[in-house]
């Protein structure tokens, strides 16, 4: 965040403390968070010079079509930065190309191919929208292309893409968010802190509530709208007769493109579970997950498995439960207490169904172990695009949380079995391994190469 004069300096403050109140947060860690803030804003530039300027494209916009904004929204987001500048947008639905770029200006660029922007040289920077299936090859030729990525979440469709990008960052250089904001949620961040540092005693229990997924079908199968190019649509992924229900807002219910809830809202809890364990480079060790794919007969039909309970273990006999049930959020369950976290609250007791709010109000020790504080997830990208550092949820730490998901998914889709995973070597061990194991990639389609 950068400053062009004191008075901006206070206000930017001042909203900051009022909005951490707002989010519920206990006054110590308001205080804690408005401090880190002011600490930070002292050490950035009062002045965006031309040299702070940065150029962005944005790939994968979403529309009005489907109702689905999500590139869209997140491309807006970034523009709203100081020095933040979005110059190009890529989508293969003319109709979301021209809403995008009426967005952004009459000068903004358009494109169909996201190969065409990733060649303009004056782009700093991409922000990838686009359905989970593209998001490996698209974030792989941008940082090769010598551009930053933003990319939104899940990371990937499968776990071999995901070792790909964090390879390709790691050899690149370049800086990586993965659109995992919860991160950047004081809430959830709070949450973590309290249980790295044993405020409910040593965790036995995880519980990932997500929400199920949705059913339906057949659909009708139909010609492409004009200026929808179906072909680069499907990309890498195999081909399949043209149904609108396999894209925009509900690509997410076909394994083609994307994991059901397991990876659209697991991708946020599990995330968290992860962060909040200490697990952001490993993982679980076994996965057995229960579920039923819904319609197994029918080819225009939603095939991801719409309601699930996968149990995952982790080191030290942590137990974590990714379910389709219960009050959308992390409950942690300690020896001592639990602590339930969402994006409305954060809450916390001694015993079952009882809160004690002094779980949460009680200040942590000085010599607390302490998370990288973010409050703002696409602000911490851009300023790292600034300062070459490191983001909150880099390429590593967005493949290790969408792996969790990739597992669970896994699992239920080779029959419910009980799996060993090598968080090491990223790969299964054991009974069923061969069957899992040919399910952490896939071919891509000719010509697409991973």
């Amino acid at each position: 965040m950068r400053f062009d004069n004191e008075t901006t300096r206070r206000e930017f403050l001042t909203r900051s403390l009022a909005g951490l109140a707002v989010a519920g947060l206990p006054a110590w860690y308001a205080e804690d968070t408005l401090a880190a803030e002011k600490e930070r804003a002292s050490n950035q530039p009062r002045r965006i010079g031309p040299n702070d300027r940065i150029v962005v494209g944005g790939i994968g916009m979403g529309g009005s079509r489907g109702g689905f904004r999500q590139g869209l929204g997140v491309t807006r987001n970034a523009s709203s930065k100081r020095g933040v500048q979005v110059v190009a947008v890529c989508d293969v639905d003319a109709l979301h190309r021209d809403e995008a770029a009426k967005a952004f200006g009459a000068d903004t660029a358009k494109y169909n191919d996201y190969r065409d922007l990733l060649a303009r040289k004056d782009i700093n920077a991409v922000v990838i929208g686009t359905p989970d299936h593209w998001h490996a090859r698209i974030a792989i030729d941008a940082m090769q292309a010598g551009k930053d990525v933003y990319c939104e979440k899940p990371l990937t469709l499968t776990v071999v893409e995901g070792r790909k990008i964090a390879q390709a960052q790691k050899r690149t250089g370049r800086v990586f968010q993965t659109g995992s904001q919860q991160r950047s949620d004081g809430r959830f961040r709070l949450a973590c802190e309290l249980v790295r540092n044993g405020r409910i005693g040593r965790i036995r229990k995880v519980e990932a509530r997500l929400p199920g997924g949705a059913q339906g079908g057949p659909f009708q199968v139909k010609q492409p709208w004009d200026g929808f190019d179906w072909e680069m649509w499907q990309g890498p992924a195999p081909r399949a007769a043209f149904v609108p229900e396999r894209t925009h807002g509900s690509f997410r219910h076909w394994y083609e493109y994307s994991g059901g809830m397991m990876t659209d809202w697991g991708a946020h809890h599990l995330d968290i579970t992860q962060w909040a364990l200490g697990m952001d480079d490993s993982g679980p060790i076994r996965v057995h997950g229960v579920g039923k794919e819904p319609n197994p007969k029918c080819d225009q039909c939603y095939n991801a498995i719409p309601q699930f309970d996968v149990t995952y273990t982790y080191p030290g006999n942590i137990t974590v439960v990714a379910m389709s049930r219960g009050e959308n959020g992390v409950m942690f369950e300690g020896e001592d207490g639990w602590i339930f976290v969402s994006r409305g609250e954060i809450r916390g007791g001694r015993k079952p169904g009882e809160v004690d709010k002094a779980v949460i109000e009680t200040p942590l020790p000085a010599n607390a172990v302490r998370l990288y504080a973010s409050n703002d997830h696409m602000g911490n990208f851009i300023d790292n695009v600034r300062d070459r550092g490191t983001t909150i949820c880099p390429a590593e730490v967005g493949h290790r949380s969408a792996t969790v998901c990739h597992l669970g998914n896994i699992s239920m889709r080779a029959g419910n079995r009980d799996l060993q995973w090598d968080p090491k070597r990223e790969v299964f061990r054991g009974p069923g391994s061969r069957e899992a194991n040919a399910m952490l990639s896939y071919r891509y389609h000719k010509p697409w190469k991973l």
